[in-house]
């Protein structure tokens, strides 16, 4: 077999009688030295006219890692890594030979802490996944077309030779198509850059111990995270209803000094809640025209939602009513002191800017007009129920004639 490279030719001839690996330079190369160092490692030297030095030319192995099988069995191989030794196992796996181990001896090889518990028509054993890494050698692996990677695991789960695979086409992040799985070792694995994802075999206590340790380790983390977080949803809590409290005594001043009424309203024992103009907006959707329950010379009335689902009805007074700060004022004031069964009741007020609004309660049977001049409804009141209404006319009319403390000509 042949093929090119930009030095030499190479020819690998295999034969009963012969096992050459041939390197021919090439008509165009340059002064090209190959020798082999001390431990036995293929080194490519390519001699630089200009500078009249010999440099390295890129040539495999490129480093430590590229050695075959350098870490053993179930061994994995990081160049990347200063602090720790060159080669590593992979969970679930201990040296054979600590001794030798210890003396970073790594290519004898790893032995599973925990035998697998496959056999006797049980498949109680699990997966660990190891990420981005070179694929093992395939010399003991078969490959499975067409098959899921959940397929694939399923069927190197009956397998009690089968200790690991992988996807073999790892577009769509690698659960396309096809899959890989070894038997025996898994040998010559590196930690690699945009590498693929290997599933161990290992015994299912093994991975229930694993579970456990790591919920052991993240439990006090966990709640003391949860304690943090709790105690700055509560600081945060109480932060905000100081602040709305704060904002609403503020506004509620500013309100009583527009309507230069705090001395009226104090002396009259009368307390009167002040909304702010956002929580009108948020309760009328920005005073939508499907919330809008009628209209008048006065202005517009909206129906809104505040608080705790209570149900409102919204005076939002237009600038052309001719309505001014004294009107406005004498109403507030007025309604207040007016508290009666068969009155409407007023709940609140808000002024901002040129909006003066008056919140009262919400009637949910519109005006009695509304029943007795329309022919299809009309029938809805019998004479019992036109009989209470009456009463409770008369029993409003009567408070605001004789029993209120202001004298009201209806």
């Amino acid at each position: 077999m042949a093929s090119d490279f930009k030095l030499f030719d190479s020819q690998l001839v295999d034969s009963p009688g012969e096992f050459s690996y041939v390197l021919n330079a090439t008509a165009d190369s340059p002064i090209t030295r190959v020798m082999l160092d001390e431990v036995g490692v293929v080194k490519v030297l390519v001699w630089i006219t200009a500078s009249r030095v010999w440099r390295p030319f890129p040539w495999l192995p490129r480093d430590d890692c590229d050695e075959y099988a350098s870490c053993g069995a179930f061994g994995l191989c990081n160049v990347d890594t200063a602090s720790t030794p060159l080669c590593s196992c992979v969970e679930g796996f201990s040296p054979v030979n600590r001794s030798r181990w210890s003396r970073r001896e790594s290519s004898g090889g790893r032995q599973r802490d925990v035998q697998l518990e496959c056999g006797n028509g049980t498949t109680t054993d699990g997966f660990m996944v190891v990420r981005s890494v070179k694929l093992p050698d395939t010399d003991n692996a078969t490959v499975a077309e067409r098959v899921t990677l959940e397929q694939c695991r399923a069927m190197c789960l009956v397998d009690c030779w089968c200790v690991a695979y992988a996807a073999t086409d790892i577009r769509g992040g690698g659960g396309g198509s096809g899959c890989v799985m070894w038997t025996n070792d898994i040998v010559d694995v590196r930690y690699v850059d945009n590498g693929q994802d290997i599933y161990v075999r290992l015994a299912k206590s093994e991975l229930v111990e694993k579970k456990r340790n790591v919920a052991i380790i993240f439990l006090p983390v966990t709640a003391c995270l949860l304690a943090f977080i709790t105690g700055m949803f509560l600081v945060l809590i109480w932060w905000k209803r100081i602040g709305k409290h704060q904002n609403n005594e503020v506004q509620k001043k500013m309100m009583l000094g527009y309507l230069d009424a705090s001395n009226t309203l104090e002396d009259e024992n009368i307390d009167l809640p002040f909304f702010s103009f956002g929580d009108i907006v948020s309760a009328t959707n920005n005073f939508a025209e499907d919330n809008m329950l009628g209209q008048g010379g006065f202005g517009k009335v909206y129906k809104g939602m505040l608080g705790e689902n209570k149900e409102v009805a919204i005076k939002r007074l237009s600038q052309g009513s001719g309505q001014g700060v004294e009107e406005f004022r004498n109403e507030v004031v007025l309604i207040a002191k007016l508290q009666h069964r068969n009155l409407v009741r007023l709940l609140g007020c808000c002024i901002h800017g040129d909006e003066k609004l008056l919140i009262y309660e919400y009637l949910p049977n519109k005006s009695l007009d509304s029943f007795i001049f329309d022919a299809t409804r009309k029938n809805v009141l019998d004479w019992p129920t036109r009989f209470r209404i009456i009463k409770g006319i008369s029993r409003g009319l009567l408070y605001l004639h004789q029993d209120s403390r202001l004298t009201i000509v209806h």
